[in-house]
């Protein structure tokens, strides 16, 4: 039992209640340590992380644990814990500090304050000692400590001095700003295309990221202009991930990224907002390619969430982490320990003959199949990728593909019974708006595409569960973080955005007028609190904190598109929903305050280009009149399914209160009906129809013409 308890111990963050029993007597951010800063005049050393980042427990684990260096901390400065997943705007303020300063960055984040809380020193992971060519935070803090003492003013002038500099690259300025074209999204194209790796796929080396706004970019980027290529890179890396060891065979999703070139050894967390982008990304696959790999490795992911990262009252849970409790019961952890195999036990588990079959396909081998592990975390062990097809795994064997295929899945489900009885990694169970926002979209769109009725089940209860829990009851705004019944944290600019994206999909899926309503409301308030009135955008959070130094204005689509992107797609789609052009002219601001990166590095804001791409498509809508849940209805709405359009959006005139919401938007949609009592397409352009059909086949050929 632990012999301290701090001041965490009352928060609700797992992140921070991992370190409720530190000996570094840690505050939350918030005016009590401010306060006791500003009367001892001491520095703010603050340490940023997250639940299941593997370095933020190294350095726990070494330091923070670590009474030598607690009290040194407690000593001479006023040590803050923030989780960055609840606080993003804090976490983006500091890390652009130490990107600038270090020129790198990454979590845990440690960063030494002002009282006044301006950053002047930092940096990211640091080992208690000197070692590894790093700096050991012990001797870092007893040099801070004594500069802070002898030169107190200049740390001061010079903590001013970053914030203004920060200050002038934050995204406060206008730019002259030029109309979006078709040549940003042919820079764009060339400048990804120039970052493909071909022999495993993804853009760049090792470590490979996912990055699943590149392959929308990239998927809607072939539907507009038909380049092959750009098909090519997408499928390739889609498979070559799934095959990777980054992706859970035996579970189901995937791992955050891959610490090698070849997709095989990854950093095993497991993230919300990843399973949400790459489970669209494979359907999209699905929709252009018809193969159903793509298909089966969606339902993968999405099963997985169902199973795993899924609360009781239907909310999306935020992460798994990366290490795992060892089985030895020791009481030790190691990264992956849950996930990797000895050769024994598979042996063991599966019996000799069908083991070959599996250790042959996989890649599983006696001494363990990793190569490259600069800290010997993985001898012995296998991290399980497919190494060989099914077919040459059925020619190796002298078996039938069929009979392999039975093989493979009898020995998985094996395997996974098995692992199940390994004690598991930390959940982080906290839910996270923007990330269940983006959830939604991915389940809303499997019903669409998969035809299975439980993910516009889970779409719809998580969607409800926002409402309900994550709402403040007097403002009616919305709420960053629930866990253990409370919600707390007032949204950011990406929680409205990546909600209001999810919404309009549970419309497109559901037809339920109340998602479209609450779409439009979230959109308002958005508009309210973070829209760039003078520079055009948002910037990420509202002013109504003054502890948070800047406010940022993000434009760059890294592992969560930002909030300018989706943003910048939603306006437009509800310009075509409502027809109301303010909508449009927002975005067009957005995209007039954004020129400059849209100009010159367009790689760097993908999915902004997906907007841009919509936006330059001139969109369709795609209207279906008919009786709610009849068999002409769903075969129309099946076709339409079918098709990957990206630059279009569905409505469904029911001839009733639904369409009446919808008219209230928008007088056009007044006129849409029936025709002979069967369900009627309208397949439109700025609300101008072709000729209305009922048969599938006409549908499809006017889905088909460009």
């Amino acid at each position: 039992m632990s012999l301290h308890t701090n001041r965490l111990i009352n928060e609700k963050s797992p992140y921070l209640l991992q370190h409720a029993h530190n000996p570094v007597d840690w505050y939350p951010w918030g005016e009590e340590a401010f306060l006791w800063a500003r009367a001892e005049n001491r520095p703010i050393f603050l340490s940023i992380g997250y639940s299941t980042c593997h370095w933020c427990h190294v350095m726990a684990h070494e330091s923070f644990e670590n009474e030598k260096v607690a009290k040194i901390i407690n000593n001479h400065f006023v040590p803050v814990k923030v989780d960055r997943e609840e606080r993003p705007d804090l976490d983006r303020v500091y890390m652009t500090f130490v990107q600038a300063t270090t020129g790198s960055g990454g979590w845990p984040m440690t960063v030494w304050l002002t009282p006044d809380l301006k950053p002047f020193a930092g940096g990211t992971y640091y080992p208690p000692e000197d070692r590894w060519g790093r700096p050991g935070l012990f001797s870092v803090l007893l040099k801070i400590s004594e500069v802070w003492e002898q030169n107190r003013m200049d740390i001061v002038a010079s903590a001013d001095e970053i914030i203004r500099q920060l200050q002038q690259s934050a995204g406060y300025g206008t730019e002259a700003g030029s109309t979006v074209n078709t040549s940003m999204l042919e820079t764009c194209y060339e400048q990804i295309k120039s970052s493909y790796e071909p022999q495993y796929g993804g853009f760049g080396g090792a470590p490979k990221f996912p990055r699943p706004v590149t392959l929308n970019f990239l998927l809607r980027h072939y539907a507009r202009t038909g380049v092959e290529d750009a098909l090519t890179m997408s499928l390739f890396t889609l498979r070559k991930m799934a095959d990777g060891g980054m992706h859970d065979h035996l579970g189901g999703g995937f791992h955050r990224y891959s610490v090698d070139a070849s997709w095989h050894v990854p950093h095993f967390e497991k993230m919300l907002y990843d399973q949400a982008q790459l489970a669209c990304s494979y359907l999209d696959a699905w929709q252009i390619t018809r193969d159903r790999f793509f298909a089966d490795v969606a339902r993968d992911i999405l099963d997985y969430v169902l199973r795993d990262m899924t609360g009781k009252e239907g909310q999306f849970y935020a992460a798994e982490d990366a290490d795992s409790p060892l089985p030895d019961n020791s009481g030790g952890h190691a990264e992956g320990a849950f996930y990797v195999w000895e050769y024994r036990e598979i042996i063991d588990a599966l019996g000799k003959r069908n083991a070959e079959v599996f250790n042959y396909y996989y890649g599983v081998e006696p001494g363990g199949n990793v190569r490259s592990d600069p800290q010997g975390e993985f001898q012995n062990k296998n991290i399980l990728i497919v190494r060989h097809t099914v077919e040459e795994t059925a020619a190796k064997f002298g078996m039938a593909t069929d009979a392999i295929d039975g093989v493979l899945t009898k020995a998985r489900s094996g395997l996974y019974a098995l692992r199940k009885k390994r004690p598991r990694p930390h959940l982080d169970d906290k839910a996270i708006a923007a990330w269940n926002g983006l959830m939604i979209s991915a389940f809303a769109r499997a019903f669409q595409v998969l035809n299975d009725p439980r993910y516009l089940a889970a779409a719809r209860k998580a969607a409800s569960f926002i409402e309900n829990r994550m709402v403040h009851k007097d403002t009616g705004r919305l709420l960053r973080r629930y866990r253990a019944g409370e919600a707390a944290i007032g949204a950011f600019a990406d929680d409205y955005a990546s909600l209001v994206q999810g919404l309009l999909d549970l419309y497109e899926a559901s037809f339920e007028t109340r998602w479209l309503t609450r779409a439009v409301s979230l959109q308002k308030i958005q508009d309210e609190l973070f829209r760039d009135r003078t520079g055009g955008g948002y910037f990420n959070s509202d002013n109504g904190d003054p502890s948070v130094l800047l406010r940022m204005k993000e434009d760059y689509d890294g592992a969560e598109p930002s909030v300018n992107s989706v943003s910048a797609l939603n306006l437009l789609r509800l310009s075509e929903i409502t027809g109301d052009n303010n909508y449009r002219t927002g975005a067009n601001e957005l995209f007039a305050s954004m020129s400059t990166r849209l100009q010159s590095v367009p790689s760097a804001v993908p999915q902004m280009l997906v907007a841009v791409n919509f936006l330059l498509g001139k969109p369709r809508q795609i209207i279906i009149a008919g009786t709610p849940g009849n068999a002409d209805t769903r075969e129309l709405l099946k076709e339409v399914h079918s098709h990957f359009l990206p630059n279009a959006i569905l409505l469904f005139a029911d001839g009733g209160s639904g369409q009446e919401t919808l008219a209230s938007y928008n007088d056009f949609l007044k006129t849409i009906h029936t025709i002979d009592g069967k369900a009627t397409a309208y397949v439109c352009r700025d609300y101008r129809c072709d000729l209305p059909t009922g048969t599938v086949e006409e549908l499809r050929m006017v889905l088909e013409t460009k």
